[in-house]
């Protein structure tokens, strides 16, 4: 399953049925779970983890070291799940030491081509990034989310789960979960409504995040205000819990 015109380091461990396709290089320290294929023309450099029936499409550049000044040449790694598509030139940085030594994608994530995932970001679960999507360092991606093409995220924010991002958005702040944004820079347009009813949420919690957006962007309350109107909703929905949380832990702020 290794093409004869592969390069592939005595160091790497490959899994049962691992496609290696022509002109791929894959460095020491770097493991590859079964079933995983790997097209022509692919650089994966360690150390970097790789899951099981991941597809990586041409040019793509897993687990190269991250583009930060501060870099000296440290261990750190790149950790990627199960069934992920990497289509043509998308990009994964290893992580830096101050970062927390580790850059993450889960599983199910479908990242389209030309996207980047810079040195310690966190991605989770069943993600989809839309062509040229890029994160700058230490961004979170929640699970289910959805970024429009040509995305941009700065560093240190935060996507929330269930989100959607319109094409073109630039965020300097942090996105909270359920909702869709657009805009340079982002503002919100509203719950992710369409997401949400396809992944299955109930019209009773739908509703229930109506109030919670209602109360956050539709309200003359202050932030504080808003998040201690909630508490009652938040108690009976796990969704506007997380909903509430993830806006009181904010750092950055939020969209608004």
């Amino acid at each position: 399953m290794i093409h004869a015109q592969a390069i592939v380091d005595p160091g790497a461990r490959l899994g049962a049925n691992v496609h290696v396709g022509a002109f791929s290089v894959i460095g020491a320290d770097v493991e590859i779970g079964d079933g995983t294929w790997i097209g022509p023309h692919v650089v994966i450099s360690g150390p970097t983890r790789i899951g099981r029936d991941n597809k990586i499409y041409q040019f793509a550049s897993l687990g190269e070291a991250p583009q930060h000044l501060s870099y000296k040449g440290e261990p750190t790694r790149v950790e990627i799940g199960d069934r992920n598509v990497f289509r043509e030139y998308c990009t994964v940085n290893r992580a830096t030491v101050t970062g927390g030594s580790v850059t993450t994608v889960g599983d199910d994530n479908f990242i389209m081509s030309y996207c980047h995932i810079a040195h310690d970001c966190r991605v989770g679960n069943k993600t989809v990034f839309a062509n040229s999507s890029s994160l700058a360092g230490h961004v979170h991606i929640g699970d289910q989310a959805v970024l429009g093409g040509f995305t941009m995220v700065h560093q240190f924010c935060r996507v929330g789960a269930h989100c959607m991002t319109g094409v073109n958005t630039v965020t300097f702040k942090d996105i909270p979960p359920f909702l869709m944004v657009g805009g340079n820079t982002a503002a919100p347009h509203g719950l992710n409504l369409r997401g949400l009813k396809r992944r299955g949420f109930s019209e009773e919690v739908i509703e229930a995040l109506k109030q919670a957006y209602k109360a956050v962007y539709r309200s003359d309350q202050l932030l504080s205000e808003a998040l201690s109107e909630l508490q009652p909703l938040a108690k009976k929905f796990p969704e506007v819990r997380h909903f509430v949380e993830f806006i009181a832990e904010s750092e950055r702020g939020i969209v608004r």
